[in-house]
């Protein structure tokens, strides 16, 4: 799957070529495996209880591992624009807890860039999906997921990784992410453990 995926694309994603391909590969006949499964999760913190644990609204949605699901649910329901403020979608690799304390996560960090406009979350989120599923990362057994958080005043995509010590895997990451959402902003990556600590790492760690 991941053969034709890259394939189709000769290199840097492109939505609608990518979108394309998989739509094609849909029509025809059987489910389509992707390499590895995936689970959706969601958080709503606009109505946190009081006392309430961080994660503790946190919801593991569906898991999928063909392509013909994936966009049944991205179609219906996995578009950042519907959020409500103070929510966040995330997508992960099945077995991997959006958490800094999964042991996947624990040593990590994330990529992370603002958006301004909705459209352009919802196109952005859908291009880091197709790489992730597709397998288009080179360090892809190094990401552990993504995260798309809609806030009152900027949205953000966050793309959490599991080593955040190596920084030329990091760095390598992250240069990959930029090329595949269209960004031409410099991006930061920090760590989780700087943001446990309360460290103010606000330039981040890396950036590209």
């Amino acid at each position: 799957m991941a053969a034709e995926m890259e394939s189709s694309t000769g290199g840097a994603i492109q939505q609608e070529p990518l979108a394309e391909g998989m739509e094609a590969a849909v029509e025809s006949k059987g489910p389509h495996k992707l390499q590895r499964k995936w689970t959706f999760w969601f958080d709503n913190q606009s109505k946190p209880k009081q006392g309430a644990a961080w994660g503790s609204s946190l919801r593991n949605v569906y898991t999928f591992d063909t392509v013909e699901e994936f966009w049944s649910l991205y179609d219906q329901v996995f578009k950042p624009s519907k959020l409500i403020a103070n929510a966040d979608f995330h997508l992960f690799k099945t077995g991997i807890e959006p958490k800094w304390e999964d042991p996947e996560c624990a040593n990590g960090g994330k990529w992370s860039v603002t958006v301004g406009r909705k459209p352009q979350l919802d196109t952005m989120w859908l291009e880091t999906l197709m790489a992730l599923i597709g397998e288009q990362f080179e360090e892809a057994e190094e990401i552990c997921g993504v995260v798309a958080s809609v806030r009152q005043r900027q949205d953000k995509l966050a793309l959490w990784t599991r080593t955040a010590s190596n920084e030329a895997v990091q760095t390598s990451i992250g240069r990959k992410w930029k090329e595949l959402i269209d960004c031409n902003d410099k991006i930061v990556y920090s760590f989780h453990d700087d943001a446990r600590k309360e460290k103010s790492n606000r330039g981040g760690r890396y950036n590209v």
